[in-house]
């Protein structure tokens, strides 16, 4: 019989600056080698045994609900089991004041509870989530699934779990958040990189994250997936542990998390730069420098070049010599317009061309008047 490692194998995908890890294996494995009393949050969003041949609508089509051998149902005992597993590993990495957010329907959702009834954990809360628009019922002989329970517990009796109730509050126009959440599934731009079977919506794992955690604090995903819940610990400012079996999902998620960091650096950087007044026209293009202005607004339907000259606002590689053995994973053209009076950033989108970026910048109730100049960036990822 192969032993486990003594310690956790080198991460698959390692961002110290945002505090963000990606190991690659079974949960069951790498979860007794984290550090006990680690963790202030974990997200879970374990298989649902839903995989038994049947079918479901999917885009208007009847499609197969198997996803996969690990989405197989082994039995009830054995499930419970399985459940009772990865939640006790979970309960040694939580902090004293930790507490967990675990998903799932019917199917699984229960024996999940029990599980955590079992080992101590204080239940806190059973969120509904409700989808705006599910999937029709098939066979006509049951209501259709339009619910996800999402149940929320700490770590045990004793745990002073937080909850940012006035957050909550504020989010929901001043009042108190109630238990049922209608939240959309996940956006076509959430899957511009491809798609998990079980995708989470980012919105969905944004409240929790911001419900239960505070900036700093470490969150952790056994079941990464597509990684919608360390994309979004990234957006809020928490670090992140994913645990995932499958490389191709860990694949995807390093796309989603690259393609977020690459935005973010360029949206803070676009914000910081100065204005030379009187200087002459310049080259704007990207080939080889690290300045990308683009042409500035002038009135509807015309497009001039700028007189202002801005500072370097972000730093391209050339890709004329790139590696033979480097993989070109994403390709963009990103325009930022930079406002008239404020001199920030007001609205920024992707696009193919100048052209398409100020017709989306129209389209959002702009004028071209609220524009000084426009900046392009050029961005290509590379995977080694």
């Amino acid at each position: 019989m192969t032993r486990s490692p003594s310690k956790l194998p080198a991460p698959v995908y390692h961002d110290d600056k945002h505090h963000i890890r990606l190991y690659q294996g079974d949960c069951l494995e790498l979860l007794p080698l984290l550090p006990e009393s680690s963790v202030d949050l974990i997200f879970a969003d374990p298989p649902y045994f839903l995989s038994n041949g049947g079918i479901t609508c999917h885009a208007g089509r009847m499609v197969s609900v198997n996803k996969g051998d690990w989405d197989k149902s082994k039995g009830p005992d054995a499930n419970h089991e399985f459940n009772r597993a990865w939640l006790a590993a979970c309960q040694r990495v939580l902090k004293p004041n930790g507490s967990i957010w675990v998903s799932g329907t019917a199917h699984v959702i229960h024996s999940v509870g029990f599980a955590m009834q079992q080992l101590g954990f204080k239940l806190l809360n059973d969120i509904s989530w409700v989808k705006p628009n599910p999937p029709p019922n098939l066979s006509c002989r049951y209501f259709t699934h339009a619910t996800e329970t999402i149940i929320w517990a700490a770590r045990d009796k004793k745990s002073r779990h937080t909850f940012n109730y006035k957050l909550m509050k504020e989010i929901n126009r001043n009042k108190q958040m109630k238990s049922v959440w209608e939240i959309k599934p996940p956006e076509p731009w959430e899957k511009k990189f491809g798609k998990h079977p079980t995708q989470k919506p980012v919105a969905l794992l944004e409240r929790i994250l911001l419900a239960s955690t505070n900036e700093g604090d470490l969150v952790l995903d056994p079941f990464s997936g597509s990684g919608t819940t360390i994309l979004s610990a990234l957006k809020l400012q928490r670090g992140a542990i994913g645990l995932e079996l499958s490389y191709e999902f860990l694949h995807l998620s390093f796309q989603r998390l690259t393609n977020e960091i690459v935005h973010a650096t360029i949206s803070l950087t676009t914000v910081h730069f100065s204005l030379d007044l009187f200087s002459d026209s310049v080259d704007r293009s990207c080939n080889g420098v690290s300045s990308c202005t683009d042409r500035s607004l002038d009135r509807p339907g015309r497009v001039r070049e700028p007189r202002e000259r801005t500072q370097a606002v972000s730093h391209t590689n050339s890709s004329n010599h790139v590696p033979a053995q480097l993989q070109l994973v994403q390709q963009e053209s990103r325009y930022y317009f930079i406002g008239r009076e404020n001199r920030t950033v007001i609205f920024s989108t992707q696009a193919l061309t100048l052209e398409a970026a100020i017709e989306k910048f129209r389209s959002s109730g702009h004028p071209d008047s609220d524009a000084l100049f426009v900046i392009k960036t050029e961005t290509s990822i590379f995977l080694a």
